[in-house]
């Protein structure tokens, strides 16, 4: 019994440093969240196997507790509160599909996690997902490198470890020592902003006017397509779409940048296209972030508010003739929402976010690198846009 505790520590130990280690926000070492298939068919019971994969999710979002602390402006202990919650459906959904057989039943097993936690409902808080790391080990590979990915993760369950990770090494060490980081198409450009709390919140002519100058500023050097992050233009109506169509007239420049679109029961997170002719809402975000956005029990209490969530839609759009995949936020920690764009074989990803409420965290670290790594998975140039 000693020696089958004194396992059960040092897989969890390893599973806390895949964690920490893979998810640091650097995309180069995304693939050390390969050892987590490893760690969890190690375990030599269905317990170990629930505490390996806690130590995984936790280790990889660490950051969580202090960004929502920071968000909500609350203690720590509210945020440690909600970092166990969101770690439950991938400690269950690992724990309940363990087995003590080892073989291609447990393959199976791992594959059929890998796609639950991929996709809605439990991919909603699918987070640390270690085919993220397909890009950084089959670099322009498209969907034969997800499938030798997916493959790849399975076998490592299997006797056949040592081999596959041998194997995923090699590809690793080969696509690090020749690695380019995506660039964006010729003349678009995504701005980072460092405006804290203020962006989204504050709505003021002069706030605008300021915003404004930084994209006239920028459509000087030649640029004919300003991304901007999300929350942006605040909350989108006819006299915010008036005074940014009159403060870039004369220009010949897009911009897209976020905003939040009111309704009658809540609002959408959105993406809008700007001109000097007109504006378009072009893409609803398929999944705001649950709990300070999307607040689905709002609706079985009866209530209204909160940001409604298009899991399945709008997953492309098309500017300046080009299809893109639009990613707001939260969402570049997900699978699903990567995968369906690419199902439309977009030009290029755009991804935008707000993650001033992620100072002093790895999180927007994570989302770029996430980003980075699906589109050199699928070769695709890549915008990349934030506010901290």
């Amino acid at each position: 019994m000693r020696r089958e505790h004194c396992l059960v520590v040092g897989l969890v130990a390893l599973s806390v440093a895949a964690g920490w280690v893979g998810w640091s926000g650097k995309a180069l070492l995304l693939p050390v969240a390969f050892a987590f298939p490893v760690l969890w068919s190690q375990a030599p019971t269905r317990t170990g196997a629930a505490l390996v994969s806690a130590g995984y999710f936790l280790a990889a979002s660490r950051g969580l507790p202090q960004g929502v602390a920071n968000y909500y402006e609350v203690d720590l202990w509210s945020g440690l509160l909600l970092w166990l919650a969101a770690s439950v459906a991938f400690v269950a959904v690992h724990t309940a599909l363990w087995s003590e057989r080892s073989g291609k039943g447990r393959a199976v097993r791992y594959i059929i996690a890998g796609v639950l936690m991929a996709a809605p409902p439990f991919g909603i808080t699918g987070w640390a997902h270690p085919i993220t790391a397909a890009g950084v080990v089959f670099p322009g590979w498209g969907w034969f490198g997800f499938a030798t990915a997916a493959a790849g993760l399975a076998v490592l369950t299997t006797w056949l470890w040592p081999a596959a990770a041998i194997a995923i090494s090699g590809f690793w060490l080969w696509s690090a020592a020749l690695w380019t980081d995506p660039v964006s198409p010729e003349g678009w450009r995504g701005v980072d902003l460092k405006l804290g709390a203020a962006l989204g919140r504050e709505g003021s002519l002069q706030w605008h006017r300021d915003l404004i100058a930084t994209v006239r500023d920028e459509a000087q050097q030649g640029v004919r397509l300003i991304v901007l992050p999300e929350s942006t233009l605040g909350f989108w109506t006819p006299t915010v779409e008036r005074i940014w169509t009159d403060g870039l007239s004369g220009l010949e420049v897009g911009v897209v940048a976020g905003a939040a679109l009111a309704g009658r029961d809540g609002y959408d997170s959105v993406m809008v296209l700007v001109t000097s002719m007109g504006s378009t809402v072009f893409y609803r975000a398929r999944m705001p972030v649950p709990g300070s956005m999307w607040q689905p029990w709002r609706i079985l209490l009866g209530q209204s508010g909160g940001a409604r969530a298009y899991f399945l839609a709008n997953p492309v759009a098309e500017i300046e003739g080009l299809r893109i995949a639009p990613l707001i936020c939260y969402e570049q920690l997900l699978v699903w929402p990567f995968l369906q764009s690419m199902t439309h074989a977009p030009d290029v990803l755009v991804a935008i976010g707000n993650g001033w409420w992620a100072q002093a965290t790895s999180i927007v670290s994570v989302q770029r690198a996430s980003a980075v790594a699906w589109a050199r998975l699928f070769g695709k140039p890549v915008v990349i846009s934030f506010n901290i």
